[in-house]
């Protein structure tokens, strides 16, 4: 979902229809005062944002989005015919991750659209990995086999975690070494088999999940 806030209505209906046509859900407004009180309904992906708006201006609004954290990680866009440096400087400083001068052409907007999207937005990673009858919870820390609760060491969990990020890929023994123990780690690759053996045997049939690759290393996949 991508917000537009601009008080010209041919303008903003224009970008809206490009910003469609490519693939996107878009909102417009023409004030903030209906731009907040959408916000706290459904955050955006990114908001497009003139800065000549009547009320409260789009600085004002971009350095409230940036004091909020419910909002400060939100991609703003600046789109105004404001195009001096000063005005750049102003705006940038002011929390902006794009500045955007009119009058712009469409094609334009949307690569912008796209690089600061590719550029801000990050990968959201799941709360709940599940690999057969084998579950983790991360925000609980809790691991389940088979519907039964498993006890862990901090270093096992995180060794689990990877392995059930990384489903069906092979890693060697100084791989996991580097990813998981990384530079504080000073001992030899034995520990990784150490640590794979515990972990087999708290999972139980669940543990099987994990499977040896001769002369290479361990990987996870979703038989036994």
């Amino acid at each position: 979902m991508i917000y537009c806030v601009e008080d010209d209505k041919d303008i903003r209906e224009l970008v809206m229809y490009a910003l469609e046509t490519n693939g996107f859900e878009t909102k417009g407004f023409s004030d903030s005062e209906l731009f907040w009180k959408e916000i706290n309904n459904e955050k955006p992906q990114l908001i497009i944002l003139d800065v000549m708006l009547p009320g409260e201006n789009g600085i004002e609004i971009l350095k409230k989005l940036r004091a909020q954290k419910a909002t400060q990680d939100i991609p703003v866009m600046l789109a105004t015919a404001k195009g001096t440096e000063y005005d750049k400087v102003v705006g940038l400083d002011s929390g902006a991750d794009m500045y955007l001068v009119k009058p712009f052409g469409m094609l334009e907007l949307i690569s912008n659209v796209k690089a600061l999207l590719r550029r801000t937005v990050k990968d959201i990673k799941p709360e709940k990995l599940k690999v057969g009858k084998l579950e983790m919870n991360i925000p609980e820390h809790t691991v389940t086999s088979d519907g039964n609760k498993i006890e862990l060491t901090f270093k096992e969990y995180e060794v689990l975690k990877f392995f059930m990020e990384n489903l069906g890929k092979t890693y060697s023994r100084e791989q996991l070494i580097e990813r998981l123990w990384k530079i504080d780690f000073m001992g030899e690759s034995r520990t990784v088999d150490v640590h794979i053996g515990t972990l087999r045997t708290k999972l139980g049939e669940c543990g099987k999940y994990i499977h040896t690759v001769r002369g290479v290393g361990y990987k996870m996949e979703e038989y036994i």
